[in-house]
């Protein structure tokens, strides 16, 4: 069976946030119950750098940050073909040492 991410797929990763200014690519937004902030979700595109044997996945922003998530966290899903197709240019470019680490 294949795994579900290996190094070098792009993944999408719908993160949670609150703020009193929600940004232009916020979503899902709601505002709190006395309206001091708005709790909304911003997808972020991000590309796997290694797969854990723990059932973690390390990540690379755009920017070159790096995170640790759980490979079965909901708010993470593969990038659809249209996604990689309409939103190339919001993914980390794919560099040789993501396809040599296992």
């Amino acid at each position: 069976m294949r795994a579900r991410f290996r190094p070098g797929d792009v993944v999408v990763y719908r993160k949670q946030k609150i703020s009193v200014h929600p940004g232009p690519y916020a979503r899902d937004i709601q505002p709190a119950p006395h309206g001091d902030s708005y709790s909304y979700s911003v997808e972020k595109f991000w590309r796997v750098v290694a797969v854990q044997h723990e059932n973690a996945l390390t990540v690379r922003t755009r920017k070159g940050k790096q995170h640790t998530i759980a490979a079965n966290d909901p708010s993470l899903r593969l990038a659809s073909w249209w996604e990689r197709l309409l939103l190339w240019h919001r993914f980390p470019p794919r560099t040789p040492r993501d396809s040599d680490r296992t």
